[in-house]
């Protein structure tokens, strides 16, 4: 009696990829039902948008701060090459 091994690995190729297939139905269908089941006993509050429109006032002095805190950098980065 003669066994084809290619048949054989071709049989537990599809056996293994049917049980991995299996599983991942089986768990899609448990996270939608965990899903549902945690929607229904805790559901979300909903947020009530707030109208407040917050602007941001940038001033002259804020503004030289930055440029003095960039040039700082960049003369500090080059004393380091030098």
């Amino acid at each position: 009696m003669e066994v084809n091994l290619v048949v054989e690995a071709l049989k537990f190729m599809v056996l293994g990829m049917g049980v991995v297939f299996s599983f991942l139905v089986i768990m899609v269908y448990a996270l939608k039902v965990q899903t549902v089941l945690i929607n229904k006993f805790f559901p979300l509050a909903e947020k009530k948008p707030i109208n407040k429109v917050q602007t941001q006032v940038v001033t002259a002095s804020d503004t030289a701060k930055k440029i003095a805190a960039i040039s700082a950098v960049v003369q500090h980065h080059n004393n380091l090459k030098g």
